[in-house]
């Protein structure tokens, strides 16, 4: 599909009619409710064929009529909705104390949202499609019992995945080179949907430009705060994921020589001084990765005791972490940063450091626009991201056959 700065756009494709259709659903998914004549309208597909991809559509369930409209010039006119009732796209994300499953329909409203404790840091990466084909067949059960189709599934992992869904590092699981879809889709023994796999920031960017109160910012960076620190990079409204899928690796910038040893091998990295093990180095140096929510939460509670050493360790850490925004901000210059994961709980006290350091450190005046906000997404926004590349391959032209 062809998109321009108006909105999609038909292109001159071999198979014309499928990516019509993709353009129409779209359309409507982003202008909904709208009509037959908005559809042609703005698109420049003529009034027949449009009639003509509308039906395609509404036989495969993807759409629906929702009635008349009579507030506009001329005829009342039918207007148009996503259906997508009988379909499901799944995400699962895989992290060092988690796995969580989120399942939605095609507008993106939530089926379910599983999250189970997992030593994701202390298994391989059998032992990991062991357990997400568990989880897998289960969502799928709950789905097939609801009469819906399942459109595909993606795996969110905190790692390096090249542009074939290999997982060729993920520091802090301990993984190399695994190939976690093509396991998987042994596992679940071909289940007939699309089993991809990708990085956790890339997908959780995805989640906030689709579904998240940002959903309108062309440019955006999402920031992991899982043990490890990752960003997904939105810029002019199109996930980016480098040459070779490796984008994003905010968390090995290094930003003290001298500072503690990262898990990558190197010293002061981001992620070593300003991710949630950074503070957990202190607080609770003997903690099990698969105690890290629990971990969190007793540090949200000394916080909110005032703790003198604990808010003096967020001070810190909010510092570091500025300053490592302060170099996302002066070399892509997005709209917002959006903070994730376990940064969500300790933001009240690692904000305004870090907006402090931020804006300081920032060459363009303003901060060059950037703002610095928080997920709302909560836990399951890499989850949910996950899901939504599923939709996003339904709105490029992967459409479910008639039913």
């Amino acid at each position: 599909m062809i998109t321009s700065h108006n909105g999609p756009q038909p292109a001159d494709f071999t198979d014309v009619r499928a990516t019509n259709l993709a353009v129409v659903l779209r359309f409507v998914r982003e202008n909904a409710p709208c009509s037959r004549a908005d559809i042609a309208a703005s698109t420049g597909l003529n009034k027949a064929t449009v009639s003509s991809l509308v039906a395609d559509l509404i036989d495969r369930r993807l759409l629906r009529e929702t009635g008349l409209t009579e507030h506009r010039v001329g005829r009342p006119a039918t207007m148009l909705v996503l259906d997508g009732s009988p379909y499901a796209a799944i995400g699962i994300e895989i992290n060092v104390d988690y796995i969580t499953a989120v399942a939605v329909d095609l507008k993106g409203e939530e089926l379910l949202n599983w999250r189970r404790s997992f030593p994701g840091g202390t298994s391989g990466p059998g032992q990991a499609v062991v357990a997400m084909a568990a989880l897998a067949r289960r969502v799928v059960s709950r789905m097939t019992k609801e009469a819906r189709q399942v459109l595909g599934l993606t795996v969110a992992v905190p790692g390096l995945v090249d542009v074939d869904g290999i997982v060729r590092v993920a520091p802090n699981l301990g993984w190399r080179d695994a190939d976690l879809a093509g396991d998987l889709t042994k596992a679940l023994r071909d289940p007939g949907f699309p089993v991809l796999v990708d990085n956790d920031a890339n997908l959780a960017a995805l989640a906030e430009h689709r579904f998240g109160p940002h959903r309108n910012a062309a440019n955006l960076v999402y920031v992991t705060g899982e043990m490890g620190v990752g960003a997904g990079i939105v810029l002019d409204g199109r996930l980016r994921r480098g040459g070779q899928g490796y984008s994003g690796e905010i968390g090995h910038l290094e930003l003290d020589p001298a500072g503690p040893v990262c898990r990558c091998g190197r010293r002061g990295c981001l992620e070593a001084v300003a991710g949630v093990g950074a503070i957990l180095a202190h607080t609770a140096p003997d903690a099990s990765p698969s105690d890290l929510e629990l971990e969190i939460d007793e540090v949200v509670r000394r916080a909110r005791n005032d703790d003198r050493e604990v808010l003096a360790l967020l001070e810190n850490l909010g510092r570091h972490l500025g300053r490592g925004m302060a170099a996302v901000a002066n070399l892509l210059n997005p709209e917002v940063v959006i903070l994730g994961g376990y940064y969500v709980p300790l933001a009240p006290w690692l904000v305004g450091c870090a907006e402090e350091e931020m804006y300081g450190r920032v060459l363009a005046p303003g901060g060059g626009g950037c703002r610095l906000e928080v997920s709302t997404l909560g836990y399951g926004a890499a989850a949910l991201g996950a899901a939504a590349r599923v939709l996003d391959s339904v709105d490029s032209g992967r459409l479910p056959a008639q039913r």
